[in-house]
């Protein structure tokens, strides 16, 4: 093209599984053209992937899809379809994910990645022997005053970083109510909150000051047992339930101890059951000159001090606006919120930049396999009351980019 202009690529999207989160896929595929009118990619809502009949509707009359299939592999094998993103439960993740590489399609999927690290380990290994980027959903890394953070952490701003607490702390399961889904079951969820919102946490962590080594953890379960559903919702919408209850196989509730390779130490918690908090999920940072804080509940909020011992000491309030992070495509300026679902379309565009150009630029699925890693040995700790070593992953991973 003239002046210098990038050439436009066509790329066919298709989404497997049309639950809550890929709808969400969905809108934010569709939200590039408007956040994003430099990135060189038209991009087509070709087919989804569901087996309800309802979410097969759904795809092709009000999401904009072509068509619909009843069965991931027929859009796999859909020659239109360029680029996939998997959203189905974590018991079908490696299935798919597996089947995409061997499509040759580079895949955007939600975390965990799969039922334990193996599962993680063997997608991350696939995806990367077959050349693919990838994209995970750790979509929290995106919220511009957490770039902002990143930036005071590592560039020395805070000095030198000492410690950091991470809690991610919801109540979506919080009735002994709610109804026993797949998420509860262990042979299908693998790990409870810790794969579901510790996964996020690590990987938070991870981003904003560096690699874990080494944990040390307890676990809990304080519902015991839940009702069986007797329909299907989408995410953790509430669905009528039997008299019949059934017992909860994974924890609601994890308390970790971490160290890091660079001598940081931290605290991280989760709980899935809290009555009070709705996603109070939290990273602090502490260093030698300084410390900063955010709450997704205010995600385009900072709280920062940089303390100089006296009458001035405290934090300072800063509001995410141009020049931080993504925050520019999104609003005109600070004192103005983004959303969870403007995260997700950053982290599509990521996803979409790394295909155009074969750089690997979204959090990838090495990404996925590392968190998967700490996940495990914080299980595993929970069970022996040992610390437990995290061994490097191979592959490309961006946390430390």
């Amino acid at each position: 093209m003239s002046n210098g202009a990038a050439q436009r690529k066509s790329l066919g999207v298709g989404v497997i599984s049309l639950g809550w989160m890929g709808r969400l896929h969905t809108r934010s595929y569709k939200s590039l053209a408007e956040r994003y009118p430099d990135l060189a990619a038209d991009l087509r809502l070709v087919a989804a992937a569901d087996p309800v009949d309802s979410a097969r509707e759904f795809a092709t009359t009000a999401a904009g899809f072509e068509r619909a299939y009843a069965d991931y592999r027929d859009l796999l094998a859909d020659p239109d379809v360029d680029i996939v993103s998997i959203c189905s439960p974590n018991f079908l993740h490696r299935e798919i994910a597996l089947a995409a590489v061997e499509a040759g399609k580079p895949f955007w999927i939600e975390k965990p990645m799969g039922v334990g690290a193996h599962e993680s380990r063997e997608i991350a290994e696939a995806a990367e022997r077959a050349g693919l980027v990838t994209g995970v959903g750790f979509n929290y890394r995106h919220a511009p005053a957490v770039a902002h953070l990143r930036q005071l952490a590592r560039s020395g701003a805070l000095g030198r970083v000492t410690n950091v607490r991470v809690w991610l702390i919801a109540d979506y399961a919080s009735s002994p109510q709610g109804p026993l889904t797949w998420r509860y079951d262990r042979a299908r969820a693998g790990a409870g909150v810790v794969g579901d919102l510790m996964s996020h946490g690590v990987d938070l962590a991870q981003y904003v000051v560096g690699r874990i080594s080494e944990v040390t953890a307890l676990t809990s379960t304080f519902i015991a047992d839940r009702p069986y559903p007797l329909g299907q919702g989408v995410g953790h919408a509430a669905v009528a339930v039997s008299d019949e209850r059934g017992p909860v196989e994974n924890e609601d509730y994890v308390s970790v101890l971490a160290r890091f390779d660079s001598g940081v130490v931290g605290t991280l918690e989760s709980s899935r059951v809290s009555v009070g908090p709705r996603s109070e999920y939290v990273i602090e940072v502490y260093g030698t000159l300084g410390s900063a804080r955010w709450n997704f509940e205010d995600l385009s909020r900072l709280e920062v001090c940089l303390g100089d011992g006296g009458l001035n000491h405290g934090y300072t309030t800063v509001l995410a606006g141009p020049g931080h992070g993504e925050f520019s495509r999104f609003q005109p300026g600070p004192g103005i919120p983004m959303s969870f679902d403007d995260l997700k379309a950053v982290e599509a565009k990521l996803f979409v930049e790394s295909v155009l150009t074969g750089e690997q630029l979204a959090p990838s699925a090495a990404d996925g396999w590392c968190a998967a890693e700490i996940d495990e040995a914080i299980v595993a700790s929970a069970e022996d009351g040992r610390w437990h070593t995290v061994e490097p992953v191979a592959g490309r991973t961006t946390f430390d980019a």
